[in-house]
């Protein structure tokens, strides 16, 4: 995610820990992921240019009453190298079309009605890294008011079948997958079953959002995290979070303030993707989904030392921290507020320069 990270290989080593997983559980009992984010921080080292102000407005309407029917077409109208904000209004309606912003458009604000009436659907499945409904690259991207939805393992259950009569599996099939720097949502929805949210890189915060599934969230404030993986196996423990970070320098890392997290079945808050994973947990509401360990090492046994894994004045049932693993951080006052701080995502004030205003 950061550094000398090479996202192919780790895709790679990412597919080979699941189907491990696939054997050992014969097929059924699949980790999977759901995430919410908040103040989600994987700096590359490289700053993000800001975009000009005077925004210039197009429209997306289905029934061909704006400038285009289709979120993509609308996009790829953009220059490459624009240096404005454009900004895309996008009228409500179910947009089923798989949709992608080259890494050289930046500057895209996407305006949708609102998550309960604009969405963006699409079903790809063979490979986790091109699977996304929504692939976000360049730098400086805004959403709002829209649904990131990947529908390949939905309606749930562990009994689909195809016309063949053949048991369909659940497979890695992301909604939302973002890669640029100085990225933004607000009221926007991201739902799926295993690996909803790839989070990948950059700067990127996440406001009044709602995210959903089994295994492997993020974090967010005033968000929603919504379990689900009881739904399909009560005896399956999903996880909230997998956040990755490889070496001790870096300051990659998720942070959930003022979260609600629900849902059915049994979560992990979070479980380590890198021997110095990040995690905070702060003045956030946890229903009994949360397990009373909290925290899982995973492949990282050993390495627990080096974890940062933190909670905070948090409130319900699933914050009892009485039974928690004993490697769980206990940081000061002043310790945790560098997490808190809107600098530690926003230090150069990249969100006020966007045409949204998040707080």
């Amino acid at each position: 995610m950061l550094g000398e990270w090479n996202p192919i290989s780790d895709e790679v080593a990412h597919q080979k820990q699941f189907s491990g997983h696939y054997r050992k559980m014969q097929n059924l009992h699949l980790f999977l992921f759901a995430w919410l984010v908040l103040l989600l921080h994987c700096s590359s080292g490289r700053k993000a240019l800001d975009c000009q102000p005077n925004a210039n407005t197009i429209t997306v309407d289905k029934s061909g009453h704006g400038n285009f029917t289709s979120v993509q077409s609308a996009i790829d109208s953009i220059p490459e190298g624009n240096p404005q904000w454009i900004i895309i209004q996008i009228s409500p309606g179910k947009y089923s079309e798989k949709v992608t912003i080259s890494v050289k458009k930046p500057c895209i604000f996407l305006a949708g009605a609102g998550r309960e009436l604009t969405s963006i659907e699409w079903g790809d499945h063979e490979v986790t890294s091109t699977s996304a409904s929504f692939t976000s690259n360049p730098d400086n991207i805004i959403a709002k008011g829209i649904t990131f939805k990947n529908t390949f393992n939905l309606p749930m259950g562990l009994d689909k079948i195809n016309w063949k009569g053949e048991k369909i599996i659940w497979r890695q099939a992301v909604s939302a997958r973002i890669k640029g720097d100085k990225c933004a949502f607000h009221d926007c929805a991201f739902l799926g079953i295993q690996d909803t949210l790839w989070d990948e890189k950059g700067r990127h915060y996440f406001s009044e959002c709602y995210i959903e599934g089994a295994i492997d969230f993020i974090f967010g404030k005033n968000c929603m995290i919504s379990v689900n993986i009881g739904r399909y196996d009560s005896g399956l423990r999903g996880s909230i979070t997998a956040q990755k970070k490889e070496w001790p320098q870096l300051s990659s890392g998720f942070v959930f303030k003022d979260c609600e997290i629900n849902g059915n079945g049994k979560a992990y808050l979070g479980r380590a993707w890198g021997p110095y994973s990040t995690v905070v947990y702060y003045n956030s509401i946890m229903s009994d989904v949360i397990v009373p360990e909290g925290w899982d090492a995973w492949n990282y046994v050993h390495h627990e030392a080096n974890f940062t894994y933190v909670e905070s004045k948090n409130k319900g049932q699933g914050a009892d921290t009485s039974k928690r693993v004993p490697w769980v951080k206990k940081l000061g006052a002043d310790q945790i507020r560098k997490f808190l701080d809107m600098s530690y995502i926003d230090g150069d004030g990249w969100l006020a320069k966007t045409p949204y205003k998040f707080y």
